[in-house]
């Protein structure tokens, strides 16, 4: 399988770049989305490819886009990658990490879900008592599972930038209320119907976040990426204890081994060791294979 990090298709024009995705314009009314094998932390996109994690989100997306789609429609496409891209020396590089989309407008809120209390929400409780501004029960434990899950939704931060989280005022500000309470409410759905199937699956999904646009008349699809190892955090159901930060399928992995280094999370990033490297593409691999075989 090709490692891709960056792309050069050249019968197309490139409209963004991405921490990990390139998004050329086929036409008026479609896009091609390329997942490379780039990985970003804390915002910042490292020299390092994980060789073959494209293709493994780009596999898991689409489990989940065609497992949701009664719930919300997506973005996906009936223009095939082969008409989107005739030439095949262009085409057969990326065909495991492109999907072709709908071109539409995309809501500017991340719509987070979080399951258990971890990572920033962990660290806003220990200072505050809540998370987001949300109120929680005294006690509890990293990791633990919260009493339902919170929608805590961020704004999108640009490439190097800091997403911010926001509180679902805000979000009904930006959208309009109606608006706001359907991205809520069809998150809150998806995450907690995602997270009973794969816990059948041996995964807890301890968050993750959706991204959403509208369609010419107004409605709500899903867009971007839904439930991969990298918009969620992924730990093995055997191996979670609360007190503790569970292991991961996700790019937690690499996270923490960041966090052991002398670096001030901004550009330049540091090179991955090549163990690192390894066991975070298979850890995105057993992800993928538990979840959709």
């Amino acid at each position: 399988m090709n490692t891709v990090f960056d792309t050069n298709i050249t019968s197309l024009p490139l409209i963004h770049k991405g921490k990990v995705r390139d998004i050329y314009e086929i036409d008026d009314d479609h896009m091609l989305i390329v997942t490379t094998d780039r990985i970003s932390a804390f915002d910042v996109i490292l020299p390092t490819p994980i060789s073959g994690k494209g293709a493994v989100l780009t596999s898991v997306a689409n489990f989940w886009f065609d497992r949701t789609r009664d719930i919300i429609p997506n973005h996906i496409a009936e223009m095939t990658l082969e008409e989107a891209l005739p030439d095949p020396a262009e085409r057969e590089p990326i065909k495991d990490h492109a999907i072709v989309v709908r071109r539409l407008k995309a809501l500017p809120v991340e719509a987070i879900v979080r399951g258990y209390i971890i990572g920033s929400g962990w660290k806003d409780y220990q200072r505050s008592g809540a998370v987001c501004g949300i109120e929680l029960p005294e006690g509890l434990q990293q990791a633990d599972k919260l009493p339902e899950p919170l929608y805590t939704p961020s704004t999108k931060a640009d490439v190097g930038e800091h997403d911010e989280n926001v509180d679902f005022e805000y979000t009904a500000g930006l959208l309009g209320q109606e608006l706001a309470e359907q991205v809520r409410d069809v998150s809150l759905r998806l995450y907690s119907e995602a997270a009973a199937y794969a816990l059948e699956r041996g995964i807890i999904i301890a968050d993750t976040k959706f991204e959403f646009g509208q369609d010419d008349d107004g409605n709500l699809v899903l867009i971007d990426e839904v439930l991969t190892p990298d918009s969620s955090r992924f730990w093995p159901a055997d191996q979670y204890h609360p007190g503790m930060s569970p292991p991961s399928f996700d790019k937690q992995y690499v996270r923490d081994y960041l966090e052991t280094l002398d670096w001030d999370k901004k550009n330049p990033g540091p090179e991955l060791p090549q163990e690192v490297v390894d066991n975070t593409v298979a850890k995105y691999r057993e992800a993928m294979e538990r979840l959709t075989e």
